[in-house]
């Protein structure tokens, strides 16, 4: 089972949280907003939001980690996931500095997520490496099916956002979890109740 991260997994929307710290956190909330609906491109909102925390010091990251909360019913339905034999793993439009610490005590087999630059202890403003969008998620979900052996039809994805599509499309089974409509209206199944641990009937 393959999760989006932010305002699933978790409850909160990362980048909105350190956006506290440079007093941005409106705009880019209504960056992110119009980026969930599919009305701009996910790379050139990431791009757009993460430039507004340019000149943080990095300590903001560990402050922010320690903010985030796993939804409700998370950590059960992982529990459950591994009781059958499964592997549980999160894809995200966020950043691997503050998932790193998710992936550990929510127990993921594989997590990834874009990386933050950071110079001399300070926010770039900028991301370095892949971008983890739309059809990175789907590649990412097929790759670790491959790894484990798996054909996609006994995968699962879990997402909310239009950035989501593209692995819910490769997936199994696709659940929209209190998602956009966009989202609702592709998957197989809907969960409008934030508690994960509802999936856990879903599980084979």
């Amino acid at each position: 089972m393959v999760f989006d991260v932010d305002s699933t997994l978790i409850e909160d929307e990362a980048i909105e949280l350190l956006a506290e710290s440079s007093g941005t956190r409106t705009e880019v909330a209504r960056i992110t907003e119009r980026a969930m609906r599919g009305e701009i491109d996910f790379a050139e909102s990431l791009i757009e939001r993460v430039a507004t925390l340019e000149g943080l010091d990095a300590s903001v990251i560990d402050e922010t980690a320690h903010l985030l909360r796993p939804t409700k019913g998370a950590a059960e339905l992982i529990a459950a996931i591994h009781e059958r034999g499964g592997q549980a793993a999160a894809v995200s439009g966020g950043f691997n500095q503050l998932l790193e610490g998710l992936k550990v005590d929510l127990e993921l087999d594989f997590a990834m997520a874009n990386t933050l630059e950071i110079v001399d202890g300070v926010l770039t403003g900028r991301v370095t490496g892949e971008i983890i969008d739309r059809q990175a998620k789907a590649n990412y979900l097929t790759r670790w099916a491959s790894e484990l052996g798996l054909s996609l039809a006994r995968t699962i994805a879990v997402g909310d956002g239009a950035n989501d599509l593209g692995m819910m499309e490769v997936a199994g089974l696709s659940v929209a979890f209190c998602a956009k409509e966009k989202v609702r209206a592709q998957a197989d199944i809907s969960v409008d109740q934030r508690d994960l641990s509802q999936l856990i009937s879903i599980l084979p």
